[in-house]
C-alpha cells in the first residue's frame, strides 16, 4: 500500500526478515545498520532470550543469528530447541570469543555458520547473506517440487501474453512462478525471437514488485554508452553533460531491470556489470559515491556464452551470478503445435492494425508452414503474417500468399500438403530393398533434398523430428 505521501513503500530484502539475538543492544544496533547498507534493510533485534521462541512461532524468517553468552537463557540452551522446532531455519551462532571447541559443537548440531564479533564487519554480513541464500533455495525448490507434481499455475494471468499449449513452455512458466519471489537474477536463453522479453516480461509480473519493468538492449553498446545508460551521470561528468541524469538502473529501482543481449558486451562493460550484482551498488559517471541497486536484475542472450568463456570473450564469474536461475525458451520448429493459435491472434492482430476484415486459411497455412525451419522463430511469423495481410487480395489469407514470401523450393513444397506430381513416383529393380534399407534410402533423399534440414526431412517423410535425430546418431555411432 502507497505511504503516507503517497508512494509506494521501499521494497524489503529479503522478503522474510532475519532474526538477531544478542543482550548486548549496541551491537545489534550497529550490525542492523550495517545490514541495511548492504541491501539487507529487513532484519529483526532482540535483546532479550526470553522472547526468540515466541517471536519465530509469531512471525517466519529466513535466518536467525543467536548470541552464544546471554543472560535469562543462554545461546547453548537455546540453539537446540530452535533448530529442532525450526530444521529449515538456517541459524548462525554469534560470539564474542573464537571458541573453536564450542563452534564445532554447534556446527555438529545442526548450525548453519558460526560468527565471532571481533571478526570483519564484511565477514559477518558475509555469513548473514549466505545464510539468505540458502532459505531462498530450499524455499525455490519447494516450491518447484509443488508445482511440477500439481501441474497448476498459481497465476495463469501472469502469462495471458504468450501465446501456446506446450508442454515445454508450461514447464517454463512453473518455474517462473518457483522463482518469482527470489531477488537472484535470471539468465533467459533462446534463439532470436523465441520471445525472451515477453518471458522476462511475466518473470517480472510474477515477482508482483512494486518498481518498473525497464528493458535495454545492450547490443552495439560501447562501454561509455554501457556505463551512462545503466549508471546515469552527474552534471558536468563529461562535455554535453549539461544535467544530471538517472540511470536505467535507478529507473527499476525495486523493479526488473531487463538486459537483453548481454553476450554482446565488451569485457570491461561486463567488469562494471559484475560489480552491479556482486556489491548490488553502482557509481553514476563524475560521482564518488556510491548507490545502492534494488532492482532484479533478468539477462538474455541468444548466443552461446559456454563458447564464449572458451573463446576469453565472456567472464565466467559474471556468467554465475548472472546464472542465479536460468532458463531456456525452445524455438518455435520445437513447438509447431502451436502454429494454428499463433497464426490466429497474429492475423486477428493484423486485420485490426491494416483495418480490414481478413479471412485466413489457417489448415492450408499450417500444413504449408510445418516444412518451413523458422530461423527467426515467433518474430519471424509474426512479420510474415503481417506482411501476408498487407498483400492479401480480397481479404483472404491462403498458402499462396505465403509461398510468395517463403520462396518454397518446389521439390519441399511436395512434402507439405501438396500433390505429388505423376512423374515422382517411385521404381524398384529386379530385387526389392529390404524395409531397413527403404527407410535409409529414403531419410537420406529427405535430408538431401532439405539441405540437411532435420525438421524439413522429416515433414517430408510424416515422421518426427525426433526420429531423424534418432537415425542420424545411430548412423554416427556404427561409423565410430
Amino acid at each position: 500500500m502507497p505511504g503516507e505521501n503517497g508512494a509506494e513503500p521501499k521494497r524489503t530484502s529479503p522478503r522474510y526478515p532475519v532474526l538477531l539475538v544478542d543482550d548486548e543492544e549496541s551491537w545489534l544496533r550497529s550490525f542492523q545498520s550495517a545490514l541495511r547498507a548492504s541491501g539487507v534493510n529487513n532484519v529483526v533485534t532482540l535483546s532479550d532470550s526470553r522472547l526468540v521462541l515466541e517471536t519465530l512461532e509469531r512471525e517466519s524468517f529466513c535466518a536467525v543469528a543467536v548470541d552464544l553468552m546471554m543472560p535469562h537463557i543462554s545461546g547453548e540452551e537455546l540453539i537446540p530447541k530452535i533448530l529442532s522446532e525450526y530444521p529449515e531455519l538456517p541459524l548462525l551462532v554469534i560470539s564474542g570469543l573464537d571458541q573453536v571447541k564450542t563452534a564445532v559443537k554447534c556446527i555438529r548440531m545442526g548450525a548453519f555458520d558460526f560468527i565471532v564479533k571481533t571478526e570483519s564487519r564484511n565477514t559477518l554480513i558475509a555469513g548473514i547473506k549466505h545464510a539468505i541464500e540458502i532459505f531462498e533455495l530450499r524455499q525455490e525448490n519447494s516450491s518447484l517440487r509443488e508445482r511440477l507434481f500439481s501441474d497448476d499455475l498459481l497465476h495463469p494471468e501472469y502469462f495471458e501474453e504468450i501465446i501456446t499449449t506446450d508442454k515445454t513452455m508450461r514447464t517454463i512458466f512453473q518455474y517462473v512462478e518457483a522463482i518469482a519471489e527470489s531477488s537472484r537474477s535470471v539468465l533467459v536463453t533462446g534463439e532470436s525471437g523465441v520471445g525472451k522479453e515477453v518471458i522476462a516480461r511475466a518473470i517480472h509480473r510474477a515477482s508482483e514488485r512494486s518498481g518498473e519493468f525497464v528493458a535495454v538492449n545492450m547490443a552495439g553498446l560501447d562501454d561509455n554508452m554501457v556505463a551512462d545508460t545503466l549508471f546515469g551521470h552527474k552534471k558536468g561528468a563529461y562535455t554535453g553533460a549539461t544535467h544530471a541524469r538517472a540511470g536505467l538502473v535507478e529507473t527499476a529501482s525495486d523493479g526488473t531491470l531487463f538486459l537483453d543481449e548481454i553476450g554482446d558486451l565488451s569485457l570491461e562493460s561486463q567488469k562494471k556489470l559484475l560489480r552491479l550484482l556482486q556489491e548490488n551498488e553502482y557509481t553514476p559517471l563524475g560521482s564518488d559515491i556510491s548507490r545502492k541497486c534494488t532492482a532484479r536484475v533478468v539477462a538474455a542472450t541468444h548466443r552461446d556464452l559456454n563458447a564464449l568463456q572458451e573463446q576469453g570473450k565472456f567472464r565466467r564469474d559474471l556468467f554465475y551470478r548472472l546464472r542465479g536461475h536460468m532458463l531456456t525458451l525452445p524455438p518455435l520448429r520445437e513447438r509447431l503445435a502451436d502454429l494454428p493459435l499463433l497464426i490466429r491472434y497474429f492475423a486477428q492482430e493484423a486485420a485490426v492494425e491494416f483495418d480490414k476484415p481478413l479471412k485466413t486459411d489457417i489448415p492450408g497455412i499450417v500444413r504449408l508452414l510445418h516444412g518451413y525451419d523458422f530461423p527467426g522463430n515467433i518474430r519471424e511469423l509474426r512479420l510474415f503474417i503481417h506482411d501476408a495481410a498487407r498483400m492479401a487480395t480480397g481479404g483472404r489469407l491462403t498458402p499462396e500468399t505465403f509461398e510468395k514470401l517463403l520462396h518454397f523450393d518446389a521439390q519441399i513444397r511436395v512434402g507439405v500438403g501438396r500433390d505429388v506430381p505423376p512423374s515422382e513416383t517411385l521404381t524398384f529393380g529386379a530385387q526389392l530393398p529390404s524395409l531397413k534399407d527403404a527407410r535409409t534410402m529414403l531419410i537420406q533423399e529427405a535430408l538431401k533434398r532439405t539441405a540437411n534440414n532435420q525438421s524439413m526431412a522429416a515433414q517430408l517423410l510424416g515422421v518426427s523430428r525426433q526420429a531423424i535425430n534418432k537415425y542420424l546418431q545411430s548412423a554416427s555411432d556404427k561409423n565410430s
